[in-house]
């Protein structure tokens, strides 16, 4: 008999993010088998010093990636919710980046798919690494009803609101 799992998502309180990018070590340790930052599916980013996020899939309640694939590639699970990717059927056309509010879908660095945040099945690595770190900026929460767009946006964006959020009105100079 398999588990169920009850759709989750990864709350997020990005402005405590201190960029160890072991979320994304994990990530690729899952996935990959090995140490692999590029292929990870969450990424951190700092475009202003002192200002890093992770940025992975919000799981837009209407799933634009999912609908803008060509070749049915792409999945929303069941069990979790999580957008999965048949790495089988994707031709890496790029279709979901382009429809994805928040550009967040990748492409793979060595094969012709796309990479999109999976929930590690039900059980998140980027999670467990960022709660032993004591980081707590990435936390499992059931699934509600949550605008997830809102979380869907370019890096760009998520940037200058934390530059905002961390050094004040000032920070904007920074940007």
């Amino acid at each position: 008999m398999t588990e169920k799992h009850e759709p989750i998502w990864i709350a997020r309180d990005l402005s405590r993010c201190s960029g160890c990018r072991k979320c994304e070590i994990a990530c690729s340790l899952f996935h990959e088998n090995r140490i692999w930052p590029e292929a990870s599916r969450i990424r951190v980013f700092m475009l202003t010093p002192g200002v890093e996020f992770p940025h992975f899939c919000a799981q837009c309640e209407d799933y634009p990636c999912v609908d803008a694939c060509p070749t049915n590639a792409l999945s929303v699970s069941k069990e979790t919710g999580a957008v999965l990717v048949d790495a089988n059927t994707c031709i890496g056309c790029g279709k979901c980046i382009e429809a994805c509010p928040g550009k967040i879908p990748h492409m793979h660095p060595k094969e012709n798919r796309i990479l999109i945040c999976d929930l590690c099945g039900g059980d998140p690595q980027c999670v467990k690494v960022c709660q032993e770190g004591l980081w707590n900026v990435l936390r499992i929460v059931p699934r509600e009803d949550y605008a997830y767009k809102l979380y869907a946006r370019a890096p760009e964006e998520i940037a200058r609101d934390l530059v905002v959020k961390i050094y004040g009105e000032e920070g904007k100079r920074l940007l």
